[in-house]
């Protein structure tokens, strides 16, 4: 039996200047299985808080079963897992008041630590970014209107971070008839660092300040510290909640945190 690849994590979810979380987090591991989830909930009434807890329940639900029935993780079980938490919001909303409707963004990383394969999936702009080499390699693409201008041309991606329709969907659980997840397949390398996180962690974030904390940080604990005190210094007047799960592959190290690079080096 191969060596189990070292794992880390560190979560965090913070209220912000709302009045209520509305994000909800899940991490579980069965044997060498570990999944990680993300939901970011809204609409009224609460239904927000109660879309985002439904969703990562059903999904853990789904993932632990598959997990113990001795399965590595399948990009079709969880995509399907998705539709399916999609589907019970539906449900459980189809004969509400318009005010008493819910949806549910969601992120979602699940990996075998023997076989060293991990899938992922989302819908709507819970991201997933992992770093390689302690670079920014990978981040998923919101379900977004700006981000469907962006992929047409019409925006840069630096014009899309302060669009004013940044944060318009264009699907989430709960929504629409039908869901497509965007689900993935990796191979997973020691050393790789996973961010799972809502829109209200990602928003005041980029590529080198990601980089750049990673590399000062010698723990998943410290990484989720040093993005959140950014976070806070460039906070909006009305900061929405915020939650993310750091997921380290490997021991730390000159692979998951190169050498600083001195201010001359860029």
């Amino acid at each position: 039996m191969p060596d189990l690849l070292p794992l880390t994590l560190a979560y965090r979810s913070e209220t912000g200047q709302r009045s209520r979380n509305e994000d909800a987090l899940r991490v579980a591991q069965i044997g060498p299985v570990c999944h990680f989830i993300v939901s970011d909930g809204a609409g009224g009434h609460q239904r927000g808080e109660e879309a985002s807890r439904r969703v990562v329940d059903h999904l853990d639900a789904r993932l632990a079963e598959h997990a113990q029935s001795g399965a590595s993780p399948d990009a079709t079980v969880l995509a399907e897992a998705i539709c399916a938490a999609h589907d019970e919001l539906r449900q459980l909303q189809s004969d509400q008041h318009a005010s008493r409707r819910m949806h549910a963004t969601v992120v979602a990383l699940w990996i075998d630590r023997e076989t060293r394969e991990a899938v992922w999936s989302h819908v709507g702009d819970s991201r997933l970014y992992r770093l390689r080499h302690g670079r920014l390699d990978h981040v998923s693409e919101d379900d977004s209107v700006v981000q469907q201008m962006v992929r047409a041309g019409w925006l840069s991606p630096v014009q899309a971070r302060t669009h004013p329709n940044k944060n318009q969907l264009v699907a989430a659980l709960g929504m629409a008839e039908q869901v497509q997840p965007h689900s993935h397949h990796d191979h997973i390398e020691e050393g790789d660092a996973y961010l799972l996180c809502s829109d209200g962690w990602w928003d005041p974030l980029d590529a080198r300040v990601l980089e750049d904390t990673l590399a000062r940080s010698l723990t998943a604990q410290a990484w989720l510290a040093a993005l959140l005190e950014h976070i806070t210094a460039h906070a909006p007047a009305r900061q929405d909640n915020h939650s993310a799960i750091a997921v380290w592959i490997g021991q730390p190290g000159d692979v998951t945190r190169p050498p600083f690079p001195s201010p001359l080096s860029r």
